[in-house]
């Protein structure tokens, strides 16, 4: 899910920052730059730290800005399919709840939250199970598996996480912990 690796770019710093510390506009460009974008294989950079310059900036003819490589430590998140993990729901719409996972929303779709039928009260933000009558609302902590993937390189927030939780040992924290002490 999370892993830092050390990463190695070139930034761009425009004329007009010239005047200013060199190596704290080098860092700026790289966070504003970096943070946030995907990298196919590696994931989403969720932060980087540690930013180093290496060597001296290169200046291109015809362009006024100075080509600096730099090197840096970046935290990547990549969801993985199978991973368990535990998030937050942050909406409930008509066909499921949206859940709060690192930097991304997963959807948990309706057919996947519990082994009942569930019915939606949009108004009060809730999933009810009918024969079980447990609820779902926003602001609860879920612990769900990653069954599908699709990063979106170009336009990170149109990147789709699919999630379930019927499957044994997933669901709302507080249904887990209510069946463990039953156990008991």
């Amino acid at each position: 899910m999370y892993s830092i690796e050390r990463v190695e770019d070139v930034v761009r710093i425009p004329p007009s920052k010239l005047g200013e510390d060199y190596k704290e506009i080098a860092k700026e460009i790289a966070t504003k730059n970096q943070e946030g974008k995907i990298i196919s294989d590696k994931g989403m950079i969720v932060l980087i730290k540690n930013v180093e310059l290496k060597g001296e900036g290169t200046i291109v003819h015809g362009d006024g800005g100075v080509y600096q490589t730099v090197e840096y430590d970046a935290l990547f998140f990549k969801p993985v399919i199978g991973e368990v993990i535990e998030g937050t729901v942050v909406e409930i719409m008509k066909y499921g709840a949206f859940i709060k996972i690192g930097p991304f929303d997963g959807l948990l779709h309706i057919s996947q939250i519990m082994d009942d039928r569930v019915e939606i009260d949009e108004h009060n933000q809730r999933l009810i199970g009918k024969d079980t009558r447990r609820e779902l609302r926003v602001g609860n902590h879920v612990r769900a598996r990653i069954v599908a993937v699709s990063l979106n390189e170009f336009s990170p927030q149109d990147s789709r996480i699919g999630l379930t939780m019927r499957q044994p040992g997933l669901g709302r924290l507080e249904w887990l912990e209510a069946a463990a002490a039953r156990k008991q």
